[in-house]
């Protein structure tokens, strides 16, 4: 079965090397490498992510991203209270913009890492950020803290310990 191979997993090649814009794909069993072009219907080439919440108020949100929880701006636009703001977030970002009149689906959350989750404990909560339920190391590994938004969207701050296997994989 062909699929896509991870960067220098598998076939024993230095697949980092790849023209912009391609993708190497492999049989992970070592056969011939093909390589195709990201506009041939293979793959979605995602250039940059971002979440979009619709607060039911615009404002008070704005305060506990920004103020409350610390991140970073990267752009507002529009005017009025109902403006947008993107925010950085890791590798992605997160637009805080208009209204909704309906609650946020429970099934939605915000998965954040932090390098120290007992730290942003002691922080956020010297912030008044109200917390859900205090750090707690999960059987999968992780440590995990629990908080919501205003509207009650559940945020988990998540911090990786050195050991965990999203950090050291064996052999790579």
């Amino acid at each position: 079965m062909e699929g896509i191979s991870d960067l220098g997993r598998g076939s024993g090649r230095d697949e980092r090397n790849a023209p912009a814009g391609r993708a190497i794909l492999s049989d992970p069993a070592g056969g011939k490498i093909r390589k195709r072009g990201l506009g041939s219907g293979c793959m979605v080439h995602v250039l940059s992510s971002r979440t979009l919440l619709r607060p039911a108020d615009p404002e008070r949100s704005r305060r506990f991203y920004g103020e409350q929880l610390g991140l970073a701006v990267y752009r507002e636009f529009g005017t009025g209270p109902e403006r947008g703001v993107v925010y950085f977030l890791g590798g992605g970002f997160l637009e805080v913009s208009g209204r909704s009149p309906t609650p946020p689906d429970p099934a939605v959350r915000l998965w954040l890492q932090v390098a120290d989750v007992t730290a942003a404990h002691e922080e956020l909560r010297a912030r008044g950020v109200g917390i859900v339920r205090p750090p707690v190391k999960e059987p999968w590994g992780l440590v995990e803290m629990w908080i919501e938004d205003p509207d009650g969207t559940p945020i988990v701050l998540v911090e990786v310990p050195a050991d965990h296997p999203i950090r050291y994989r064996p052999g790579i």
